[in-house]
């Protein structure tokens, strides 16, 4: 799908794409031991994301779960296998099945990585870097419109946590995933520890790197914990774990970037070590608490 067909298809048809239910809203990765919690607790102030993944089967215990939080709650589906970077054509029995939960669910937001996972027939359990070039930049921008014109509505793009750089690069990260918005209509979905963890890894400057980030193509932020680890010369090395708390420097940066783009839906992610859902619910107030306080502003500025 081309980029000025999906603009005009976004302009005709906004019904069709139900982002604004999230507007404004911080939400939480779903997790199923919280499911008997959440449920107890009623319908909540945000809303939820899931793995495509976990939910591609037919039926059982995970559509069971995926139905009964629907049922209140926004959703925001994030793939993790479809390997948008890779050297291959994208896996079409794995794309049928992605665009199967985009019509049972009707997710208000739908994203994917910049990264590669898949070679030949063998797949790597792991989001893996890409090299910034013209020759990767055809091949992403042809899978993301593959997808486009699969599930009929935009996609949003995450920026990678990355660990190494490639010397065949021609450009840098936020010009790449610029020239693939423009090119295909996708939106972006910004996650900030990312951004946090590669600068600190790289050695460049987070605010430089998010002040040319195309952040008008942000329809999703990400929020998550990261691990610290040093590498073979004793240097600090960060993970992107997902295994606790956001980081105070993640946080703060969070905060200029909703000065600057606005109450983007924002999501935090908690993948292991799972907390109860007390804590992973506080994380996401926090963030709802920022998220209100640019709009109560805004408000107060527009009076």
């Amino acid at each position: 799908m081309k980029a000025a067909v999906l603009s005009a298809l976004l302009a005709a048809e906004p019904p069709r794409f139900p982002a604004f239910q999230v507007r404004g809203l911080a939400g939480s990765s779903f997790k199923h031991e919280h499911l008997a919690t959440i449920l107890e607790d009623g319908r909540q102030g945000g809303f939820f994301e899931v793995h495509a993944e976990n939910y591609m089967g037919a039926g059982g215990p995970p559509h069971r779960a995926m139905e009964a939080l629907r049922r209140d709650h926004p959703i925001s589906l994030h793939g993790v296998c479809m390997s948008i970077g890779g050297p291959e054509p994208l896996d079409t029995a794995h794309l049928a099945r992605f665009r199967t939960l985009v019509e049972r669910y009707e997710p208000a937001l739908v994203s994917e990585h910049l990264a590669w996972s898949t070679h030949q027939s063998t797949y790597f359990n792991d989001l893996l870097p890409l090299p910034y070039n013209e020759a990767t930049l055809g091949r992403v921008c042809d899978h993301i419109e593959q997808v486009q014109d699969a599930i009929w509505r935009p996609l949003l793009l995450e920026n990678p946590a990355t660990y190494l750089a490639f010397r065949e690069s021609t450009m840098g990260e936020t010009e790449f995933m610029r020239r693939v918005a423009e090119r295909t209509g996708c939106g972006l979905l910004l996650d900030i520890n990312n951004v946090f963890v590669s600068a600190t890894n790289h050695g460049f400057s987070a605010l430089k790197y998010l002040a040319d980030f195309p952040l008008a193509r942000v329809g999703e932020i990400h929020l998550a914990g990261h691990a610290e680890q040093t590498d073979d010369e004793g240097d600090l090395l960060l993970i992107d774990s997902h295994d606790g708390p956001v980081a105070d420097a993640v946080w703060k940066l969070y905060q200029v970037i909703i000065e600057r783009c606005g109450p983007v839906p924002t999501l935090i992610e908690w993948d292991s070590n799972i907390p109860d859902w007390s804590i992973l619910k506080a994380e996401a107030v926090a963030a709802q608490a920022i998220l209100d306080r640019y709009q109560g502003e805004a408000r107060h500025a527009a009076a």
